[in-house]
C-alpha cells in the first residue's frame, strides 16, 4: 500500500528548471535511497515531499494522518532543555498515559473495592506495558549510546552542543518516535563508523517506510531496497541496493545504447526514403505523409527524449501538441543531432589523472616503538612494528578522537613522535590530502594554488583545473570562497601534479558526491605507487585496501587482508566470544542442578535434603514477591516513577528465580 505518492512534479527557480515531470509512490515499508550529483535537486525534492517546499507544478498524495519523521542537512535543534529531556519529549504520549496510571493508582487507594475502576487500571496497565511504558528510557540510553553520545553529555542543554551532535539528536529522537515515513539528508555527517555500523542495524529493521540521500555507497547498500536516480532532471528507479542498482544502470544504458542506434538508423532510412520520392510527382504524396510522421516523431523525441518517446503507448501519451510540418533540411539537421547521452544522462564529470612519480623501493614505510600523540603523559596511539611496501594500500578506521589523523601527520612527519621512529624508504616522494585542507592558502586563487605546485603555462594550469569541473573566471576565486566541496576537488588537482609515489590521504571523499567518488575511486585503484588512508568511506576501503589498520583507545591493532575479511574475522571472534559466555553462564544456571540429579549421584537422604532446602527458598521467594507486590502499589498510589521502577526491575528478578527454583524443584521429584 502506497503512503505517499507523487505525479508531474516539476520545480523550477527562476528560469531554471530543476527537474520535471517527476512521478513516484512509497509503499509501506519500503527502504529507498535517492541519489545524484551534487545540484541535481535531492534535497529540493525531499523537501517538497515532506511538505517544506512547494512544487511549481504536480500534486503529492499522503496517506491521511501520515506521521513524517524528517531530517534535514543542517537542522536547527535549538532548546533550553537537557539532551535527556528532548529525548523523553518523543515519549510525551506514553508519559501522559503514565501518570493518568499514577492518578487511577491515587484512586484505588481511596477506593480499594471499586471493581470498575481495578478492572481500568489493570487493562491500562497492561496497554502500557505493551506500549513499552516501563523500557521507553532503557530505549533512549541506547539510541544515544548508538549513536555515540557518552552519559556525562545527557544532562547537558542542548544549546551547549556542537552542530553535528546537536544533528545527532534530532536523528535520536526521530528514531525513537518511529513515524511511519523517515526521511533523512545525509544521516552518516557526523557519525563515526561504529555509529553508522549501529544505525546500519537499527535501519535493517525498521519497519516503516524509509527515504534518504546519501553519499555513503556502502550505508546504502546495507540499508536500501530501492534506488531513486536524479540526474539531468529525471527520476529513475532501480531494485535492489546500491551495487544492484549500478549493475542495473550499466545494463540499462547498454540497451538505451543499443536502442538509440536502431532507431537512429530507422529514422535515417525515413530520411533518405524522403529524399529519393518527394521530387517526384507519382511518390510525392507518400513522401509528404513520411515527412508529417517523421516531423511528429522528431518533435516528440525533442520534447521528451527518445526513451520516453518509446516508452509511450499511443501519441496522445506523449502529451505533444500540435506539429508543424519539418523540412527535409530540418529533419536530417534534427537526426544528425541526435546524440546518445539522449538516453544515458552524463553530468560534467571530475576527469582525474594520478601519475606516481620514480618507482620507490620496495619498502615504503617503516616504523619501530612508535607513539603518537600531543602530550607523553596522555599518548593518542602505540603503534605495532610496521612495514608497508609499495603497491600495498592500507586504511586506517576507528572511532572519531583516537588519533587517526594523528598518527597520519606523524608519518607524513608533520607531527614529531612521542617515542620510536619512522622512516621513509629509497625514493619515496610523499603526497599529502588533508582533511581540513590545510595545504590551501585561503587568500590565492584557484590558479595561482596550481602553479604553486608545479610551473606550467597559464592556458595548461586552465585545463588543468577544467578537469576539476573549474571553468572560464573559476579559476580566479579566492580559496576562501569555496566550499566544502570544491576545495577538496582543488586539493585533489594539487595532489595530482605532484608526481608523488605514496600517498597519505586524510577523508579523501568527505564532500565529493557521488559521481565525483566514483572517479576518485577507479583512479586510486590504477595508482601505481603506495596509498595510506584515513576513511569513514568503507565502500571506497572495501575496493582499495590491502590492510586494515583498526585505531582504538591507546592502540593500533594491524589486519593483513580485505574490509571484507577484517570484517568476516570481527564478526568471527564476537560470535566466538558469545558462544563462550553463552556456555558458561548455561553451565552456572545449570550446576546446581546438574549436582543435584547427576547420573543418580545423590544419595536419597542427599536428594531429600536438597527437595527441602529448594521449598524453603521457593516460600521465600513467593514471600518476596508478595511484599514487592504491596510496594509497588503503595509507589503507584504515592506516585513514586522511580520507586515503581526500582521495585518492578526487583520484582522481575524475583519472578526469575522462583521460575528457576520449580524447575530445579520438578526435576529432582521426577
Amino acid at each position: 500500500m502506497s503512503i505517499l505518492s507523487a505525479a508531474g512534479l516539476s520545480k523550477a527557480f527562476g528560469a531554471k528548471d530543476i527537474f520535471s515531470g517527476i512521478s513516484l509512490e512509497i509503499p509501506h515499508g519500503a527502504k529507498i535511497a535517492l541519489v545524484g550529483p551534487n545540484g541535481a535537486g535531492k534535497t529540493t525534492l525531499i523537501r517538497i515531499l515532506v511538505g517544506q517546499d512547494e512544487p511549481s507544478s504536480g500534486t503529492i498524495n499522503r496517506m491521511r494522518g501520515l506521521r513524517i519523521g524528517y531530517l534535514p542537512q543542517r537542522p536547527e535543534l535549538l532548546s533550553a532543555q537537557t539532551l535527556w529531556e528532548e529525548m523523553l519529549s518523543a515519549f510525551e504520549a506514553l508519559r501522559r498515559r503514565e501518570a493518568a496510571l499514577l492518578q487511577m493508582a491515587q484512586q484505588i487507594s481511596e477506593r480499594p473495592d471499586d471493581a470498575e475502576l481495578l478492572e481500568r487500571y489493570g487493562a491500562a496497565q497492561h496497554a502500557f506495558e505493551r506500549d513499552g511504558g516501563y523500557t521507553y528510557e532503557t530505549r533512549i540510553k541506547q539510541v544515544l549510546q548508538g549513536l555515540g553520545f557518552e552519559a556525562d553529555t545527557y544532562h547537558k542543554p542542548l544549546s551547549l552542543l556542537s552542530g553535528g551532535q546537536r544533528t545527532r539528536a534530532l536523528l535520536a529522537k526521530l528514531l525513537l518516535q518511529q513515524p511511519e515515513l523517515l526521511v533523512l539528508d545525509e544521516p552518516t555527517n557526523h557519525l563515526d563508523v561504529q555509529a553508522i555500523e549501529w544505525l546500519e542495524g537499527y535501519l535493517s529493521a525498521w519497519r516503516g517506510a524509509l527515504l534518504l540521500v546519501s553519499h555513503d555507497r556502502y550505508f546504502m547498500d546495507r540499508v536500501v531496497n530501492t534506488i531513486w536516480e536524479l540526474d539531468c532532471g529525471r527520476l529513475e528507479s532501480y531494485s535492489g541496493n546500491y551495487s544492484a542498482y549500478l549493475a542495473q544502470r550499466q545494463a540499462r544504458w547498454d540497451y538505451h545504447l543499443k536502442l538509440f542506434e536502431s532507431e537512429r538508423e530507422r529514422l535515417l532510412a525515413d530520411l533518405d526514403f524522403i529524399k529519393r520520392n518527394i521530387a517526384r510527382e507519382s511518390t510525392n504524396a507518400r513522401a509528404i505523409g513520411k515527412l508529417r510522421l517523421l516531423s511528429r516523431e522528431l518533435a516528440a523525441i525533442e520534447q521528451l527524449g527518445l526513451i520516453a518517446y518509446k516508452n509511450a503507448r499511443s501519441w496522445s501519451e506523449t502529451g505533444v501538441g500540435g506539429v508543424r510540418l519539418y523540412t527535409v533540411a530540418e529533419a536530417e539537421a534534427a537526426i544528425k543531432a541526435l546524440k546518445p547521452s539522449s538516453v544515458r544522462p552524463r553530468q560534467v564529470r571530475m576527469r582525474l589523472n594520478l601519475q606516481s612519480g620514480a618507482r620507490s623501493g620496495d619498502k615504503v614505510l617503516m616504523t619501530h616503538n612508535l607513539v603518537v600523540g600531543y602530550a607523553a603523559q596522555a599518548p593518542l596511539l602505540r603503534v605495532p612494528d610496521l612495514t608497508l611496501y609499495r603497491g600495498e594500500v592500507a586504511a586506517i578506521i576507528g572511532p572519531n578522537g583516537v588519533g587517526k589523523s594523528t598518527l597520519l601527520k606523524t608519518l607524513l612527519g608533520a607531527l614529531p613522535p612521542l617515542a620510536g621512529e619512522r622512516k621513509l624508504g629509497a625514493q619515496v616522494k610523499i603526497g599529502y590530502f588533508a582533511q581540513a585542507h590545510e595545504s590551501l592558502s585561503e587568500e590565492r586563487t584557484l590558479l595561482d594554488e596550481i602553479l604553486s605546485v608545479r610551473e606550467l603555462p597559464i592556458s595548461q594550469a586552465r585545463d588543468h583545473l577544467a578537469n576539476f569541473l573549474f571553468t572560464g573566471d573559476d579559476v580566479f576565486r579566492t580559496v576562501s570562497t569555496l566550499s566544502g566541496g570544491e576545495r577538496g576537488r582543488l586539493a585533489l588537482a594539487k595532489l595530482a601534479l605532484s608526481g608523488a609515489n605514496l600517498l597519505l590521504l586524510d577523508e579523501p571523499t568527505n564532500h565529493l558526491d557521488i559521481p565525483a567518488q566514483e572517479v576518485l575511486q577507479d583512479i586510486l585503484a590504477q595508482f601505481e605507487g603506495t596509498i595510506l588512508l584515513v576513511s569513514h568511506d568503507r565502500y571506497l576501503i572495501n575496493a582499495l585496501a590491502t590492510q586494515i589498520w583498526s585505531a582504538r583507545p591507546g592502540q593500533l591493532d594491524v589486519f593483513v587482508g580485505t574490509y571484507s575479511a577484517y570484517l568476516a574475522e570481527r564478526e568471527a571472534t564476537k560470535a566466538a566470544t558469545a558462544a563462550a559466555n553463552a556456555t558458561a553462564r548455561q553451565a552456572r544456571r545449570s550446576e546446581a542442578p546438574h549436582r543435584a540429579n547427576k547420573a543418580d549421584g545423590l544419595s536419597t537422604r542427599e536428594r531429600e535434603k536438597r527437595v527441602a532446602q529448594i521449598e524453603a527458598d521457593i516460600h521465600q521467594l513467593e514471600t518476596d514477591l508478595a511484599r514487592l507486590e504491596a510496594e509497588l502499589a503503595l509507589a503507584s498510589a504515592n506516585g513514586d516513577v522511580e520507586r515503581v521502577r526500582t521495585l518492578g526491575e526487583a520484582y522481575a528478578q524475583a519472578q526469575s528465580a522462583l521460575d528457576a527454583h520449580l524447575r530445579e524443584w520438578e526435576t529432582l521429584l521426577a
